[in-house]
């Protein structure tokens, strides 16, 4: 028995202003939602991605994986900057 192939996409939730939160998935373009708490926006990107990933199998597109990734996040001060 052949076992199902497993896919793994990098998701960013950012808040959005005035309330709720934004979900996007950097390696799927075009493939953002939105949801007024994080379960709410994690679960709309679940469906998200599950409806535009059924659709690039139907099209027979190839189906992106994130490879040799890895997210890093660079923290400034503000005397990190000089002022003009």
């Amino acid at each position: 028995m052949c076992a199902d192939k497993v896919y793994s996409f990098r998701v960013m939730v950012e808040p959005d202003d005035p309330v709720g939160f934004h979900g996007f998935v950097p390696l799927l373009p075009g493939l953002h939602t939105s949801g007024d708490s994080l379960e709410e926006v994690k679960k709309n990107l679940h469906e998200a991605i599950r409806t535009h990933i059924e659709g690039m199998i139907k099209d027979g597109e190839k189906i992106p994986q994130e490879e040799n990734s890895f997210e890093l996040i660079q923290t400034f001060s503000e005397g990190d900057f000089s002022s003009n």
